[in-house]
């Protein structure tokens, strides 16, 4: 959907002649560094090309309504600034409400309501966090049509805190920042404990990057996302009996390897290992960028996906179906599950005169594995959450 299209839709829902202006958040993907950011490692995420789209205009009351193309069936959602709890019958429109909420609290000077249309292109439950990329584009939305100055470090952190508090989801800060901070051909690394970050150049002349999604809603995984976390938090506590660490992501794989036999359990260890190893990989991967070395950034994306797979023990067989087909195909350089596991998308990249038969020879391979098709998205690094 472009502006007009947006402008019109907008002009349609709210029977007016009025010219909205638009606005635009990404969804990222991570290219690699998974289950790494509450172990005190790194992430690299890039913002993609399917996002968040917003036709916002101001009122002059107190009034906000919201739409979106995405969930017709809801209609118009009002409520008015005095009102910004959390409404489980408000759905979807939580998430923008949640925003405007933190952006009052924090201060800023919000004199009257709004009238905005969303439209989202990401597909649904692929993982590739549309819920951040609303939050961001409400932000976006506020900064320009109450002329705020905001801070973007700042409003990535009220996004977090609105699936934190608000809707109650403990995630990290890593697609709030990938959103806020993305950069056409760029990928981020991020450190998500002190939010140092560093851009890379992530130039694919002749690749794309393929976005596949399993079709399989993850259902997680929560049970298991807990459950990984308290192992690594176990073999942390017995690694600071040898070793003054603050995280696993503090050691290198020699000092890994020095100290591992510390770790009671036989589970934990490979919990940890999957976390320290993974966090070297990031810090490879930011340097073969930086000397354009895209092969030697395929060879870091496959070894990731193993580690997921034996160590961490997260893909599943959905993931594992479409990387090891993406494995097989001519040309590809790498492919790995990217999210939190068990369903959700991998991601490959592949050379741009293979897209047909790499889709199709995948398709295929899936399909005869898990009994239903995959679907395909060649994605572009794009810029983050901006006015259009």
């Amino acid at each position: 959907m472009d502006s007009v299209q947006l402008t019109k839709t907008f002009q349609d829902v709210f029977q007016t002649t009025d010219k909205p202006t638009t606005f635009f958040a990404p969804g990222r993907i991570n290219l690699i560094g998974e289950h790494t950011d509450y172990n005190g490692g790194h992430v690299f995420p890039a913002s993609i090309s399917f996002g968040t789209y917003a036709a916002a205009r101001r009122r002059n009351d107190q009034t906000l309504r919201f739409y979106s193309v995405n969930f017709p069936e809801t209609g118009i959602i009002e409520t008015q600034l005095k009102q910004l709890n959390y409404q489980e019958k408000d759905q979807w429109a939580n998430y923008p409400k949640g925003m405007i909420n933190y952006l009052l609290k924090d201060g800023h000077n919000l004199p009257s309501g709004a009238d905005i249309v969303f439209f989202g292109d990401i597909p649904n439950g692929a993982g590739l966090s549309s819920s951040a990329s609303i939050e961001m584009v409400t932000g976006v939305v506020a900064e320009s049509l109450y002329d705020l100055s905001i801070d973007r470090i700042k409003m990535i952190q009220l996004g977090q805190k609105v699936e934190n508090e608000y809707i109650g989801v403990n995630s990290g800060i890593m697609d709030q920042f990938a959103i806020g901070m993305g950069k056409k051909d760029h990928a981020i690394l991020l450190d998500c404990q002190t939010l140092e970050y560093a851009y890379a150049p992530f130039k694919l002349e002749g690749y794309v990057v393929m976005i596949i999604n399993t079709n399989k809603r993850r259902e997680l995984a929560g049970s298991k996302y807990n459950e990984r976390r308290t192992e690594c938090e176990r073999a942390l506590a017995d690694l600071q009996k040898a070793t003054p660490i603050e995280s696993l992501g503090d050691l290198t794989e020699e000092q890994f390897e020095a100290n591992k036999h510390v770790i009671q359990k036989r589970i934990d260890r490979k919990r940890a290992r999957h976390a320290v190893y993974e966090n070297q990989r990031t810090l490879k991967a930011l340097q073969s960028l930086k000397a354009n070395d895209l092969e030697q950034f395929g060879k870091l994306m496959n070894q990731s996906h193993i580690s997921l797979r034996q160590d961490y023990e997260v893909t599943g067989k959905e993931l594992d179906a479409l990387v090891e087909a993406a494995w097989e195909q001519p040309g590809v350089l790498g492919a790995r599950m990217t999210g939190a596991g068990f369903g959700g998308c991998a991601i490959a990249i592949v050379p741009e005169e293979n897209v047909d038969s790499f889709t199709e020879n995948v398709n295929k391979l899936y399909r005869e594995q898990v009994g239903y098709d995959a679907t395909f998205y060649p994605a572009a690094i794009s810029d983050g959450a901006r006015k259009l």
